[in-house]
C-alpha cells in the first residue's frame, strides 16, 4: 500500500510537472510586421534610425507581450495591445519624449548631468534607471516613492 500511494504521488507530481511545461508559455520569434500598429508607431517615431534584430512574441497563460530588441542592444517591451512597458537602453539615453515630463524635470533638478538609461511602467508605478545606477519609483501621480541604488 505504501508503494501504491509513494507511485500515486510520483505519477500526479510528473503529470502535473509536463503539463505546467506544456502551458508555460509559447514564446517565438516573429517578424516585425506582425507587431501591433501601435508598437510600430512607437518604434519608428523614437527608434527610426534603429534596425531591429530580432521581435519576440511571448505568449503566457492569459496575455501575450511582444520585446523587440534593436542591434545595439537596446530593447523595448510592449503589452498585447502594442503599449510600451519598458524601455531599455543599455548603452544610450532613452528617448527624452518617452519619458514622463514630470519625472524627466525630477531627474534634471535633482541629478544634472544624468540621464536615464531604462524606463518601465505599469498601472501602479513608474521606474527609471539612472547612469549613476540609482533606480527610481514613482507613483502614477509621478510621486517620488523609492529610490534604490
Amino acid at each position: 500500500m505504501k508503494k501504491f500511494f509513494l507511485l500515486a504521488i510520483a505519477t500526479v507530481l510528473g503529470v502535473f510537472g509536463a503539463s505546467s511545461n506544456a502551458m508555460a508559455g509559447d514564446d517565438r520569434i516573429i517578424d516585425a510586421s506582425q507587431l501591433p500598429q501601435t508598437a510600430r508607431q512607437f518604434i519608428s517615431k523614437y527608434f527610426p534610425n534603429e534596425k531591429i534584430a530580432y521581435v519576440k512574441l511571448e505568449t503566457g497563460f492569459f496575455d501575450k507581450e511582444y520585446e523587440v530588441v534593436f542591434s545595439s542592444a537596446s530593447k523595448v517591451e510592449f503589452d498585447s495591445n502594442g503599449q510600451w512597458k519598458e524601455v531599455d537602453c543599455k548603452y544610450s539615453q532613452v528617448p527624452a519624449d518617452v519619458i514622463a515630463p514630470q519625472v524627466k524635470t525630477h531627474v534634471q533638478n535633482t541629478y544634472p548631468g544624468v540621464y536615464i538609461v531604462q524606463v518601465s511602467k505599469d498601472r501602479y508605478d513608474y521606474e527609471v534607471k539612472l547612469t549613476n545606477g540609482l533606480e527610481l519609483t514613482f507613483d502614477n501621480k509621478y510621486n517620488l516613492i523609492d529610490i534604490d541604488d
